[in-house]
């Protein structure tokens, strides 16, 4: 029987981790979760795949629509394969290790996308983030933004362009002008295109006091520097608290990784609403000069434990780890040690004595005649005067 040549092929968006960037892979998250522990940050492995209703519990439409589905032949019942491990790790803390007070987990693990996140994109990153839930104030937001910066100067991003939005200002507009429904879902798409035009009609359509109507207005323009939190003040004054406290929730971001992270470029667009069915507060996206999609995200998410009855404050960022490799050394690949075939006490005793001091040692199997540089070694282990010594190949 011919097999087609299709037959070894991989879907679109997938693709093999071959050893060089393997061996980079598996050394950066190494880092990057022994940074994550230093910080006081616990190591959490969920599954794969759990029942679909736990894994889009509170993460609204998007995921769903990124979410692989299958039918768990056990029980019958719908399961999905993880396209987000937060959803996961609010189960959790919700019901696995439901400790009281601020608690810190953090994770590494694959997942997989119906389609790919930008072009780009692969459609099974290897997710990796930091998760703080239990704590509602923005020193929280400060502690994990720091982290996601930190993390990315670890891979290797040595100029970092970090945007910053906030969902309760569009949120606390549309509440203030009892907008909601399907003409929520209306304005909030005009935003996201910037479409100044079907604005100024959807307003008119709506008749909303004039001081409202400036503030929709005024809002699709605050985006640019940090400036654009002074004019927000100005334009949104005495529309709600809720509002007021997301803009001194800014000032304070801003404040603390100027004094943290001063050789940042800072963004703000408060018509930024990445995640708005998800989100709760301040959201952020890192990017670096040249890249279109963002290399680590995250924000406040504080209703997602919600549906597991155990509502929490919680704030957190992730990263797909393939994207970082960009941005560290090419190789990561140690060079080995070729040691040749035998059995005999001596040399078993050298081989481990090498491998013991942290060494690759590749032995040779009887009647293979590989050389050294084909295996990737450029020292050997030979004997010389009854003792085995490690030699430059």
């Amino acid at each position: 029987m011919t097999r087609s040549v299709d037959t070894w092929l991989l879907p679109d968006g997938v693709a093999d981790v071959l050893p060089a960037e393997a061996a980079r892979l598996e050394q950066l998250r190494r880092r990057l979760l022994d940074t994550f522990a230093a910080w006081g940050y616990q190591l959490v492995f969920p599954p794969l795949m759990e029942h679909l209703e736990s894994l889009l519990t509170g993460s609204g439409h998007d995921l769903e629509l990124m979410t692989f589905k299958i039918t768990d032949q056990l029980s019958g019942r719908m399961m999905g394969v993880r396209a987000d491990i937060t959803p996961q790790v609010a189960r959790l803390d919700a019901h696995v290790i439901p400790v009281e007070g601020p608690a810190r987990y953090c994770y590494a693990g694959t997942t997989l996308n119906t389609r790919p996140a930008s072009m780009a994109a692969s459609r099974c990153p290897v997710q990796i983030g930091a998760e703080l839930y239990g704590y509602a104030g923005v020193a929280g937001d400060i502690e994990v933004l720091r982290l996601m910066l930190d993390t990315l100067a670890l891979a290797g991003c040595r100029e970092i362009h970090l945007d910053l939005g906030h969902v309760a200002l569009f949120r606390g507009l549309t509440t203030a002008a009892g907008i909601s429904g399907s003409d929520e879902d209306i304005l909030f798409d005009i935003y996201q295109r910037k479409a100044a035009a079907e604005l100024r009609e959807f307003l008119s359509a709506r008749g909303l006091p004039a001081p409202l109507n400036r503030c929709f207005d005024g809002l699709l323009r605050l985006a640019g520097g940090t400036q654009v939190l002074g004019k927000a003040r100005e334009l949104l004054q005495g529309v709600s608290a809720g509002i007021d406290a997301a803009l001194d929730a800014l000032d304070a971001v801003v404040a603390a990784l100027a004094a943290s992270h001063p050789g940042i470029t800072l963004y703000v667009d408060l018509t930024e609403l990445r995640g708005y069915h998800y989100h709760t507060g301040l959201v952020f996206a890192a990017y670096a000069p040249g890249t279109r999609a963002e290399l680590a995200k995250g924000g406040r998410y504080d209703h997602v434990g919600e549906a597991f009855g155990r509502a929490r404050a919680a704030t957190g960022f992730s990263a797909d780890l393939k994207a970082l490799l960009a941005f560290g050394p090419d190789s990561a690949l140690r060079k080995s040690i070729l040691a040749p075939a035998g059995d005999d006490a001596a040399l078993r005793a050298a081989i481990a004595d090498q491998r013991q001091k942290g060494e690759h040692v590749v032995q040779q199997l009887p009647g293979d005649n590989t050389t050294a540089a084909a295996l990737g070694c450029e020292r050997m282990l030979v004997q010389q005067d009854g003792q085995w010594t490690v030699k430059n190949s």
